[in-house]
């Protein structure tokens, strides 16, 4: 097997634990509000956080070398995580999915005045093709449009606004500042907004909480292994096949079947999203690739980050073969 179709099978691994994971935040989502369960999800994925910042060797401290796009970053985080959380809860998993992966478009829109990136016509036209497909999935006009929608549509522009800002400072800060600062801000917020939406979850709850994390920790480093084993134009459209398991899932779990225009919609958006991805890999296609270096989902501020994890395995493994 080549290594581009080993890595394809891992990225493949990879978002199937990640839809599980998404499945588990709707479940809960039924009985608790998102501040509850963001709360609970960063709390319980503070401890391999600890384990980061206790092997992490890289000299500095924890103070930003960019204090205002590590804020801006912080504060785009906390709300996607808000927002996908409350999505997952009150839509269907298949239209959310379709909605959130509008994110590259609005990744490839904000790489223009943030990263300085020269879009041409061709992706212009791709953008455009997506737009129009979120437009068929919402159908404005023809189904009511909910908050959650909104709340869809909201996590995935503070999504790309917060990957793009890595994209400009990630060079310069340490991992662990990126990753610290929207951990601590998620916790900090939610425990303040916890008093007024608590309700005591039991046991099984809890253990809920604690298989999510445990299914983004996992996610991650079998995505991880994904980007090591093929190339990066081949294992990050591999994303989409999240909305396969959202129809199995939908259907399985929760009696969901989405309909045709879902359908046609989400394939508008990741026909885009795909050709995007393609197109940035192409040689002097694009001079910053911000959608191809997107590595992970959602920045959330409840999870670990492919990229810093991926760059320090690198650097290990060249200092030992040196």
């Amino acid at each position: 097997m080549g290594q581009n179709a080993k890595g394809a099978l891992f990225a493949l691994l990879s978002f199937s634990l990640f839809a599980s994971h998404d499945v588990i935040v709707k479940l809960l989502g039924a009985d608790y509000a998102p501040f509850q369960i963001v709360f609970f999800s960063v709390l319980l994925s503070f401890p391999i956080v600890s384990l980061m910042l206790i092997r992490d060797t890289t000299p500095g401290h924890l103070r930003p070398i960019h204090p205002w796009w590590t804020a801006l970053r912080t504060v785009a985080a906390v709300i996607t995580g808000l927002c996908a959380f409350y999505a997952f809860s009150v839509l269907p998993l298949a239209q959310t999915y379709a909605i959130l992966f509008a994110q590259p478009l609005v990744i490839t829109v904000l790489a223009i005045p943030i990263l300085g990136e020269h879009v041409r016509l061709r992706r212009w036209l791709a953008v455009l093709v997506g737009l129009a497909g979120v437009m068929v999935v919402l159908r404005p006009g023809a189904t009511e449009l909910t908050l959650g929608h909104a709340a869809a549509l909201v996590a995935a522009c503070t999504g790309a606004l917060a990957s793009v800002v890595v994209r400009k400072i990630g060079h310069e800060e340490r991992s662990v500042v990126l990753l610290l600062y929207p951990m601590m801000a998620n916790f900090v917020l939610m425990a303040c907004a916890l008093p007024f939406v608590y309700r005591p979850m039991p046991i099984e709850h809890l253990g809920g909480v604690g298989v999510m994390a445990v299914l983004a920790l996992c996610g991650s480093l079998v995505l991880i292994r994904a980007y090591k084993e093929g190339e990066a134009v081949i294992v990050a459209p591999m994303q989409y096949s999240q909305l396969l398991w959202a129809t199995f899932y939908g259907a399985a779990v929760f009696g969901e079947w989405p309909d045709g225009m879902t359908f046609a919609g989400a394939l508008l958006i990741i026909g885009s999203g795909v050709y995007i991805v393609l197109r940035e890999g192409r040689s002097r296609a694009s001079e910053n690739t911000p959608v191809l270096r997107t590595r992970t989902r959602l920045e959330t501020g409840t999870s670990l980050r492919i990229g810093p994890l991926l760059r320090s395995m690198r650097r290990r493994e060249k200092t030992l073969q040196k």
